[in-house]
């Protein structure tokens, strides 16, 4: 088994994998990834840093397999006091992608019904990692909420971020729509 596995360092997410296509099961590329691939990962996410991180091309038969590990910091808004705040986030990759067009032959090859769209190898022999990268990411993202774990949110009320000052609201507001509950007595429940 035939094994190329030289260091390459690249600027984006798009690898010409036509001549590991032709090469044996086994064979390999390893990159190392530092690019700023994008402003923003979706409408709320933004990239504060490079994302950097290294990658494994493993050719697997009929399709490659790529693996490896990611990270860069985003920016987010904190789900309890609206603020902005940037926390470092890593992703670890192990997907499959899938060629359209036959190495040899150059015959269109037909679609794998488990691969998503996101995961086909194009017509040019181009492996695009980015879409997998993004989603990864969001998915990611999704584990930092809150700008600190004990963070104390906004009063309801007034509106003051309760992690900068304390506001004169009283603790004992009630929802007009509740006010009747207050009246049952759970011990007569019983």
């Amino acid at each position: 088994m035939r094994q190329n596995s030289s260091r390459r360092d690249v600027h984006g997410f798009q690898f010409n994998v036509s001549q590991l296509l032709k090469e044996t099961t086994g064979a390999t590329r390893t990159y190392n990834i530092k690019t700023q691939a994008a402003d923003r990962l979706d409408d709320k996410i933004e990239v504060e840093a490079d994302i950097t991180g290294q990658i494994l091309l493993l050719r697997t038969g009929t399709d490659i397999l790529v693996t490896g590990q990611l990270e860069t910091v985003i920016k987010k808004i904190c789900g309890r006091c609206l603020t902005e705040f940037t926390v470092p986030i890593s992703i670890n990759l192990e997907e499959q992608f899938f060629p359209s067009i036959d190495i040899v032959t150059g015959a269109v090859l037909p679609i794998n019904p488990d691969a998503d769209e996101a995961n086909q190898i194009d017509e040019r022999h181009i492996l695009d990692l980015w879409e997998v990268v993004r989603q990864n990411f969001l998915l990611a993202g999704e584990d930092h909420r809150y700008c600190r774990p004990d963070c104390k949110g906004i009063c309801p009320h007034c509106g003051q971020d309760r992690n900068l000052n304390r506001c004169n609201c009283s603790d004992n507001h009630i929802d007009p729509r509740w006010a009747n509950l207050l009246s049952i007595d759970i011990d007569d429940q019983e």
